[in-house]
């Protein structure tokens, strides 16, 4: 026989990000924390640097050095965007 568990969750406000959350989103989105490195079949692998400067985990592979830097940076502008989206909602248009 065969169980199944489902759960919901549900909140009044949205839920909140944790500080730690917050520092690796704005780390994230520094370039300085990130590297491109040349794998053994001739893939490029992106990585960044854990906070604590201790390791670096990979992210994505890609045929190119060219490709390997725009994810890099596409990650990069992705992570800068949550970050200025913890200050609040954006007003993008208003009416009189």
């Amino acid at each position: 026989m065969t169980y199944f568990y489902y759960k919901t969750n549900t909140w009044n406000s949205q839920p909140q990000i944790s500080e730690e959350t917050i520092n690796l989103w704005k780390h994230l989105a520094d370039k300085t924390n990130w590297r491109i490195v040349q794998l053994p079949n001739g893939y490029y692998q992106t990585e960044y640097q854990d906070i604590e400067k201790d390791n670096w985990y990979d992210v994505t592979r890609r045929e190119t050095i060219k490709g390997a830097e725009q994810a890099i940076d596409g990650s990069v502008e992705h992570y800068t965007k949550r970050v200025d989206f913890l200050k609040g909602p954006k007003v993008v248009k208003t009416f009189k």
